[in-house]
């Protein structure tokens, strides 16, 4: 099976079968005993609503495994799930990865992974794999370029021969954005909402660009100053102003990854123009704004939720013909 062990979300692909699983990285825990309560779905719902016995936590940060004993009873659980009565018992496992964590990420990753019942472990960068999933010519001497703002991490890379010729990888992408907006309604309005409310907003009015028309929406949260619940209506204008510095950030990892490209791939990336993807990349108006910046053609890949792990699960099914991609030590 093929994982895409993601900030936000876990995607997981079994051979034969497709996607099986796409649930939210949360785990709920219980502060006494330390036993897991729920884990995806059921535990998002806990988030930020428990009572003080139990903790709703997502043990993956930045891309990477902030918890190592909670991500791996994560990863055993969606395993578990995926693998259902028919499956084998110690499974084979790819997983994608930012191309800017350090080798002690990597390893925690492969040895979660390996400590949750796997007996095979192989590791994919997160742009390669995105670039396999969306269909472009990676095994080509031709220059293609893969944006992939997920929910932890940004990565920015220029592809070639089956390799990463240049890449830039930012701890920037949804949950920054998310981040960005709670700060903005404490400042702005002394409003403190939820981490699930902010995302709501983010979906619902946000956007990177200038609407045709510009919306609002009414949030509900707690008066920081009067300590009682508050009602107020927030526009979509404001919003985009409120993200302006993570949504800059991205934009500058692009414009960084350009700069550094070779001018032969430029060239192609100028005729073949851009691929955007990952959750991250929903935000409305990102193509557009990253198309105003670089003046380049920005394609939103058909599947940007799935791309990642679709791309890695064609690694798991074709291993030979996708070997030089594959990170087997770390």
């Amino acid at each position: 099976m093929a994982m895409d062990l993601g900030t936000a979300n876990t995607l997981v692909y079994v051979r034969g079968r497709g996607i099986v699983i796409n649930e939210p990285s949360v785990v709920a825990l219980d502060r006494a005993k330390r036993e897991v309560l729920a884990v995806g779905h059921e535990a998002k719902e806990m988030l930020g609503k428990t009572p003080g016995s139990i903790l709703a936590i997502r043990p993956m940060k930045d891309g990477v495994i902030a918890d190592f004993r909670l991500a791996e009873e994560m990863i055993k659980y969606f395993i578990r799930e995926a693998r259902g009565k028919r499956g084998v018992f110690r499974p084979r496992v790819a997983i994608c990865v930012p191309t800017g964590i350090t080798d002690v990420e990597r390893r925690a990753v492969r040895d979660s992974a390996l400590h949750a019942g796997t007996r095979e472990v192989i590791l994919v960068e997160e742009p390669i794999a995105a670039a396999i999933g969306v269909g472009l010519p990676i095994h080509e001497p031709r220059g293609s370029m893969v944006v992939d703002v997920g929910g932890g991490t940004t990565e920015v890379a220029v592809l070639a021969l089956e390799d990463i010729v240049t890449s830039t990888s930012i701890r920037v992408a949804g949950d920054e954005i998310d981040e960005a907006i709670d700060n903005y309604l404490k400042k702005a309005y002394n409003l403190l909402v939820g981490e699930q409310t902010a995302e709501k907003i983010k979906k619902t009015i946000c956007s990177a660009y200038p609407l045709e028309r510009e919306e609002t929406m009414s949030v509900k949260g707690r008066d920081l100053v009067a300590g009682i619940p508050k009602t107020l209506t927030v526009s979509s204008r404001e919003m985009r102003d409120a993200i302006r510095e993570p949504v800059s950030q991205i934009i500058g990892a692009v414009r960084d990854t350009l700069e550094q490209t070779p001018p032969e791939l430029a060239s192609d990336i100028i005729d073949d123009g851009v691929v955007l993807c990952g959750g991250g990349s929903l935000l409305r108006g990102l193509d557009l704004v990253l198309n105003k910046e670089t003046n380049l053609t920005i394609r939103l890949a058909e599947n940007p939720l799935t791309c990642i792990v679709l791309g890695t699960g064609k690694v798991l099914e074709d291993p030979k013909k996708y070997e030089k991609v594959i990170i087997r030590e770390v």
